[in-house]
């Protein structure tokens, strides 16, 4: 991506360093390692599993500042480039395909825990959105897991992966996470788990939908796409629940197949057109 030197958001909160609060941990029982590994790659909204998390500690609060490295420090920047190109795109056609004013969101990076809205919440539940606050988190780590964990490497990568949250940001704006979450307590957990990959694959719709807009920019560049695709295939649930078990478990899905959030992106992509990506209502996802 050609992404030096142009605007960073304003909206990007760094409190590494900082202390906070301490994460809460992921209870055991069966099934646990499928679904710490489905949370740790592409988290969403982190609120179903904080509410089976255990109790949140404070730790003391350091008034050093944080002394990032070179890398950290380009990590940091391109984030928040992104994040503004995200706001230049959905101030654009938020008001244009869905007829309101783009409400933009905040981006937190932390490093190893943090509090947020939705609760205490650490760096191995990867970059997710709460909806309670408005607000992506994210720890710079992730780009190590990316290239060293899922073979994803690439910085459209990451973008792919801020432009996804975001569009789970737009889809807290328009009422449709909040429908989904209210129908919890009335859906077995296989019917709920079917919803929760409808509401993951439109994001991936939307993040295809901000590539389509941000390549008249000049920004993309050959093989950006395809990183975006290959990031898609590798965050699968199926795939990763093979990695994990050994074996796959449709049942248990909560995010979608490989093959299912490639679609969704790259139809997003192509089209540009929000109407395409009514997921809830798709004959086929």
């Amino acid at each position: 991506m050609l992404w030096k030197g142009r605007r960073q958001s304003d909206n990007v909160e760094d409190v590494r360093g900082g202390g906070g609060m301490g994460g809460k941990v992921i209870g055991g029982g069966i099934g646990t390692l499928v679904i710490a590994v489905i949370i740790y790659f592409m988290g969403g909204d982190p609120s179903q599993v904080l509410q089976q998390a255990g109790n949140v500690q404070q730790q003391q609060t350091s008034n050093e500042p944080y002394q990032e490295s070179a890398q950290e420090k380009e990590g940091r920047e391109f984030i928040a480039t992104i994040l503004a190109e995200t706001e230049d795109v959905w101030n654009k056609q938020f008001p244009q395909q869905f007829g309101k004013n783009y409400e933009e969101p905040k981006l937190r990076i932390f490093s190893g825990e943090t509090q947020s809205g939705c609760g205490g919440a650490s760096s191995s539940m990867g970059p997710f959105y709460c909806p309670a606050d408005n607000m992506v988190y994210i720890d710079l780590s992730f780009y190590d897991d990316l290239h060293n964990k899922l073979n994803a490497p690439g910085d459209f990568t990451m973008a792919y992966v801020i432009a996804h949250e975001v569009g789970h940001h737009i889809q807290h704006l328009l009422g449709i996470s909040d429908k989904v979450h209210a129908m919890r307590s009335r859906l077995s957990e296989a019917e709920f788990n079917k919803l929760s990959v409808k509401l993951e694959l439109q994001a991936d719709f939307l993040a295809g939908v901000w590539a389509h807009y941000t390549q008249t920019k000049g920004i993309i560049e050959p093989g950006d796409i395809e990183e975006a695709l290959n990031a898609a295939n590798a965050i699968g649930d199926d795939r990763l629940q093979k990695q994990a078990t050994g074996r796959v478990v449709p049942d248990a899905f909560t995010h979608g197949t490989s093959a299912q959030r490639m679609r969704w992106f790259k139809k997003g992509y192509e089209t540009g057109d929000v109407e395409q990506g009514d997921t809830f209502n798709a004959a086929e996802l």
